[in-house]
């Protein structure tokens, strides 16, 4: 399950990245169209790496209690764990072979 939430986070992060991609390139052709000047451009493309990289940090930074959060759910829906679907193996198991 870590893994999974693992990757769960790291495509987060990776659309954050796409994200300011596609702003930096609304930026750069704003100003190509003479809507906003270069610095503007500038500045607003240092603002939005500012952004984004508050939002990675933020988001690595909130792995662990994300993960208790959703194990916590995990437990709340109450979802047989692999030791209980071993154990129901086993039963099916044995009953097959009284039978």
């Amino acid at each position: 399950m870590d893994a999974n939430f693992k990757n769960i986070i790291l495509a987060g992060i990776g659309s954050i990245a796409y994200t300011y991609e596609k702003a930096n390139e609304m930026v750069d052709t704003l100003v190509k169209k003479g809507e906003i000047t270069v610095n503007q451009g500038k500045e607003l493309n240092e603002e939005l790496k500012k952004v984004i990289d508050s939002k990675k940090q933020e988001q690595q930074g909130n792995t662990a209690i994300d993960l208790e959060t959703l194990k916590n759910i995990i437990t709340q829906l109450n979802l047989p764990t692999k030791e209980d679907i071993d154990a129901l193996n086993t039963r099916i198991d044995n009953l097959e072979k009284n039978n």
